[in-house]
């Protein structure tokens, strides 16, 4: 029995099409950090988190092929996912640079496994770093929450290229 679903023959879309299409769902923020080897601390901003399980409690997110980040999340044990409040925006621009020191002057604390906990975020989830699963041009990554804190407030945004916020006005 051939359990494979059709595919269409063609796509009548382009990249910019595709990716003009996904910039129309808006998505929280997020800065996914960890801890090296050597004690330093690396992080990344991330839109691409979602809820998977309640039991156990799962969450995921992905990472770029190419991201020079993936051998550093895809090897260590535990990451912690930051949701970002709405104040945050240079929060998620200076984490979304290459080459600088995104650590230096951030407020943080360290979680029970010596991950970088960022100050003032919205949420928390510290996870173990359960299951990968290559698709297309990303990796995604299954974190098994071990703890998690909310410090409810106005969440950061990402829409149509842009920063936004959840507050009302």
């Amino acid at each position: 029995m051939n359990t494979s679903s059709p595919r269409a023959a063609a796509r009548d879309f382009d990249e910019a099409q595709f990716r003009q299409a996904l910039s129309q769902f808006a998505t929280g923020v997020t800065v996914i950090t960890t801890r090296l080897a050597d004690g330093s601390f690396r992080g990344l901003t991330a839109s691409s988190f979602n809820s998977v399980s309640l039991d156990p409690p799962l969450v995921l997110w992905s990472l770029g092929n190419v991201a020079n980040s993936l051998p550093v999340f895809s090897g260590n044990s535990h990451y912690v996912i930051n949701v970002l409040g709405a104040e945050q925006a240079e929060l998620a621009k200076r984490f979304s640079r290459r080459g600088e020191k995104p650590f230096e002057g951030v407020d943080y604390e360290l979680s029970r496994t010596g991950q970088p906990i960022l100050k003032g975020v919205s949420a928390w989830f510290e996870c173990h770093n359960r299951s990968r699963y290559p698709e297309g041009d990303h990796v995604i990554f299954v974190g098994e929450v071990e703890d998690c804190a909310v410090h409810p407030q106005a969440s950061l945004i990402f829409h149509s290229g842009q920063f936004g916020s959840t507050q009302t006005r």
